[in-house]
């Protein structure tokens, strides 16, 4: 069962989370920080360019996808592109934001036991099979985005998740260092990792599972 069977096909808006815990806030992963809201016809422009590269992974996956083959499809120049996504890895990051946008709006204020409503810790471990199923749909074009080391950890998309992981921690295990082991966790679910066990190491994507369950019950003293 992949991300899109797991998660909600719809992206219902943004609820405040029930939680507060002192967790810094989660993030709307849209527009960049220091992009102003965009004029209907640059929207409009901005959609075209993410359809052109969808077409594109589409037809040649992630590697066939340039600045110079979306402008192309697109029918604009590559000054363009270059001026509304800065670089081929905000392009790549852009196509994700939707993906991104759902599994947020799934943990803020979907159903349990990834939504509120479920033990902190059943909540834990849907959450790493939520972001195991979407990297596992979307593995080609994860690796492809993934910016350098110096913006990877800052990009709002993984704040969101380093923010969701550390306050279900604070309620699993107050006295720990939950930011700490937030980031411990989330290393299991690291794209790269991801690819490397599946397909050089050949795991099948249900060892993957069970060993979230397992890190998560040790992590936490609880039983997986």
């Amino acid at each position: 069962m992949l991300y899109a069977g797991f998660m909600s096909a719809a992206l219902p808006p943004f609820p405040q989370p029930e939680e507060s815990l002192g967790a810094p806030p989660l993030l709307d992963v849209g527009t960049a920080p220091d992009e102003p809201c965009l004029r209907a016809d640059a929207a409009r422009n901005r959609a075209r360019l993410l359809e052109a590269a969808s077409r594109l992974i589409a037809e040649h996956g992630a590697a066939g996808v340039t600045m110079e083959a979306v402008a192309a499809a697109a029918g604009v120049g590559k000054g363009t592109v270059f001026r509304r996504f800065g670089d081929r890895t905000g392009l790549l990051t852009a196509l994700l934001d939707h993906s991104a946008r759902t599994l947020q709006a799934d943990f803020m204020g979907g159903p349990p036991p990834l939504g509120p409503g479920a033990p902190p810790v059943e909540r834990l471990r849907a959450f790493g099979l939520a972001v195991l199923y979407r990297s596992a749909e979307q593995l080609d074009l994860q690796l492809a985005a993934q910016p350098d080391p110096t913006r990877r950890f800052a990009h709002p998309s993984q704040q969101a998740l380093q923010a969701h992981v550390t306050m279900l921690l604070r309620q699993i295990q107050p006295g720990a260092d939950c930011d700490l082991l937030a980031h411990t966790l989330l290393s299991f679910l690291d794209p790269a990792l991801i690819s490397h066990l599946t397909r050089q190491r050949g795991m099948a994507l249900e060892r993957l599972e069970k060993g979230w369950l397992d890190l998560v019950a040790r992590v936490t003293g609880t039983e997986s």
